[in-house]
């Protein structure tokens, strides 16, 4: 784990920059106790440093970034911060949108989102369709999201297949799963190169289970609200400081 006050002066190889950057965006409750302000202070903080960080992935090159906004398990969370975190891609949305045409970044979502609040999947849906022209960075939410969920809907869809004489259990392999997975639109870049999670824990909570197998991973201890470009440049370096071999010998 690299420590925050180490990320400055980070330089990296703009040749091997990863494909897709996944984050847990977690420490927002920490920022604002240690403020002495209210947990949502911290909500409304890392919502600003979205905008900061994917102009930063984008300006490093890199294609995805996918990020946990609000995992299936937040639901058991206070009701008071539930609703506020649930108006938060409303704000976002309609703030940076056009920001976000500017930059050419593409927005996309994946979840379970009919659960999602009206006017939070109306504000999530219209910034996907607003977008959809967009050839730069794909902004990839993980929104109302789980692993194990994502999972079993993929099962549930590869039963279906076969129960309709669509497929053959033979041929349910390792891509039958990836093609009914939440990430497949993201084709060749549905699995993360790099996995960051933010405030010094070190688990991947319920995130991108499958896509996760060769991901390399990469924890530090800057709050979310504090991640800034340096951190994450510093965290691109480690990654290229890495020996990839997928399980075999170079």
């Amino acid at each position: 784990m690299f420590k925050a006050k180490e990320a400055a002066g980070v330089t990296v190889d703009p040749e091997r920059i990863p494909r897709h950057v996944a984050i847990i965006m977690d420490g927002n409750g920490r920022w604002a106790q240690k403020r002495h302000l209210p947990r949502i202070a911290g909500h409304k903080q890392g919502m600003e440093n979205v905008r900061t960080i994917t102009r930063a992935a984008s300006d490093l090159g890199v294609k995805v970034l996918t990020l946990y906004a609000f995992s299936t398990e937040n639901w058991g969370r206070p009701q008071k911060e539930v609703s506020y975190l649930m108006s938060l891609p409303v704000t976002f949305f309609n703030k940076f949108v056009p920001e976000l045409i500017d930059q050419n970044v593409r927005v996309m979502v994946m979840g379970n989102i009919d659960r999602l609040p009206e006017s939070t999947r109306t504000a999530t849906l219209n910034a996907v369709r607003d977008t959809a022209d967009n050839t730069g960075m794909v902004l990839n939410f993980a929104l109302n999201y789980g692993g194990r969920d994502e999972i079993v809907r993929a099962t549930q869809a590869i039963a279906t297949d076969v129960a309709a004489g669509q497929l053959q259990p033979d041929q349910i392999d390792m891509q039958a799963v990836s093609d009914r997975l939440m990430t497949a639109p993201l084709g060749t870049l549905a699995d993360p190169d790099l996995l960051i999670r933010t405030s010094g824990e070190e688990r991947i909570s319920n995130f991108l289970l499958w896509q996760l197998a060769y991901t390399e991973m990469v924890f530090t201890d800057a709050l979310w609200p504090d991640f800034g470009p340096d951190e994450l440049t510093a965290a691109v370096g480690e990654y290229q400081s890495r020996d990839r071999r997928f399980g075999k010998v170079k």
